[in-house]
């Protein structure tokens, strides 16, 4: 259920981020949340909540620095992004390094499970509310800014929702491949759609399908699911890219 319900936010999320050109910004961020994670384990509470914090202080960094400097969000989350992967890396004990990088699904509890049910809801009902704001910014950032958009305020709202979801889903599919789920089934909903609503609609059929692909082909094989979910997205992918040339 919580892989599904992780699919379901990270297709819908992902469809966004692809045509805001932003998917190494994804996998980039899935790496920023190892220090939370790593702290997390060395005082013992739930890694959601260390991977969200450092996420969010990150995208703040981020947010801010982009208005600032108006260097491009990727460039920034580049210099995030290898500064926490090392930071990480020193801080993350060694016997929990392997799940912090590939997740661990046996260890997601009921907690999980509501805090992943109501912080979807929230990433979709938000994300609808300011989608059109965001289309407008990605088409033309002055025309939104002409038309008196907080375009910058939408931004930010933006990124803390991915953050819910990259956090979200550590558990299932780690840091080192969360941001592969978040991206893959929306470049697969990209060749097969042909409009804007029908893209976020494949976009989040293909999410949901990588996760329960993944899990179900992980307990028939006994192997962890994170890498067969991201390899069930990359199937899919494929399958499309027939589709597309048909």
């Amino acid at each position: 259920m919580t892989g599904s319900l992780i699919g379901l936010g990270a297709g819908y999320v992902g469809s966004f981020m692809v045509l805001r050109r932003m998917s190494l910004v994804g996998d980039a961020l899935s790496h920023v949340a190892l220090p939370g994670i790593a702290i997390s384990l060395l005082i013992n509470i739930n890694p959601f909540f260390g991977a969200f914090i450092a996420l969010f202080l990150a995208i703040l960094g981020i947010w801010f620095l982009e208005k600032r400097t108006e260097l491009p969000s990727e460039t920034l989350v580049g210099i995030f992004f290898t500064l926490s992967l090392a930071l990480g890396l020193l801080l993350t004990p060694e016997p929990e390094l392997m799940e912090a990088l590939f997740g661990n699904i046996s260890k997601i509890t009921t907690l999980d499970l509501i805090i992943t049910a109501g912080l979807v809801s929230v990433t979709i009902i938000v994300l609808r509310r300011i989608s059109e704001g965001l289309m407008l910014g990605i088409i033309s950032k002055e025309l939104a800014q002409a038309i008196k958009i907080p375009i910058h305020k939408i931004n930010f709202i933006f990124l803390i929702l991915v953050a819910f979801i990259v956090a979200l889903g550590l558990k299932v599919a780690g840091t080192l491949l969360m941001g592969s789920l978040v991206i893959m089934p929306a470049a697969a909903a990209r060749n097969t759609s042909l409009s804007l609503s029908q893209y976020s609609r494949w976009s989040t059929l293909f999410g949901v399908l990588s996760a329960i692909g993944g899990i179900l082909a992980a307990r028939y094989f006994g192997i962890e699911p994170g890498p067969t979910i991201v390899l069930t997205a990359g199937v899919i992918f494929v399958l499309t890219l027939f589709f597309k040339h048909k």
